[in-house]
């Protein structure tokens, strides 16, 4: 989960008409989130169109269901594990509003939450942020870049090794899958 921002609503009459799927501004969110769940970090479009979800249940918040700032991109398994959930003692991070590196860090495959962080545990728990899958999916792409990462530090060509440096950086980049980890796991390294 990394920090988004949401864009202006791209057709404030669809959300008037009480529309809020409509296909302009589902396109708006799903650009913001680099086409990524707002909560796990999976890319979406390649094996499912993404969900236009709302940070706090329409059920339990009627009148909040036509406002964009109430509104998210989300792969069908976070929305299927979220459903209603809400508590006013214990909020889910909103990743438009709030860094969730404030709440949360990797660790491996792994994402745990912050010391003291009620909200960083609640939204890890509650949306199962290290099912199974995402642990999986996770552990390819970390595996892949530390064998990358060996291989940049064996090489004795300075030249070889910069361009590899630049290339894992880069991996890092917001819009890719699972960018926390890989952040966290550049970090461990010293390459970030």
């Amino acid at each position: 989960m990394i920090k988004l921002t949401r864009p202006d609503c791209p057709n404030k009459i669809a959300l008037d008409a009480k529309n809020y799927k409509y296909p302009a501004n589902k396109e708006a969110l799903q650009k913001a989130n680099f086409d990524k769940c707002m909560y796990c970090e999976s890319k979406i479009s390649h094996v499912y169109y993404g969900d236009v979800e709302h940070i706090k249940p329409k059920s339990k918040f009627p009148e909040l269901e036509f406002e964009w700032e109430n509104h998210g991109f989300i792969c069908a398994r976070c929305n299927g594990i979220k459903k209603d959930k809400f508590f006013e003692d214990s909020q889910f991070i909103d990743p438009y509003i709030e860094d969730p590196e404030e709440h949360i860090l990797a660790i491996g495959v792994l994402i745990k939450h912050k010391r003291g962080s009620e909200k960083g545990e609640f939204t890890i728990n509650e949306i199962e942020l290290n099912r199974n899958e995402l642990v999986e999916r996770r552990k390819e792409k970390i595996d892949a870049l530390e064998k990358a990462i060996n291989s940049c530090f064996r090489t004795r060509n300075e030249s070889l090794r910069n361009n590899a440096l630049e290339t894992l950086k880069k991996s890092a980049d917001q819009a890719n899958e699972y960018s926390l980890c890989v952040k966290y796991l550049l970090l461990a390294h010293k390459i970030l």
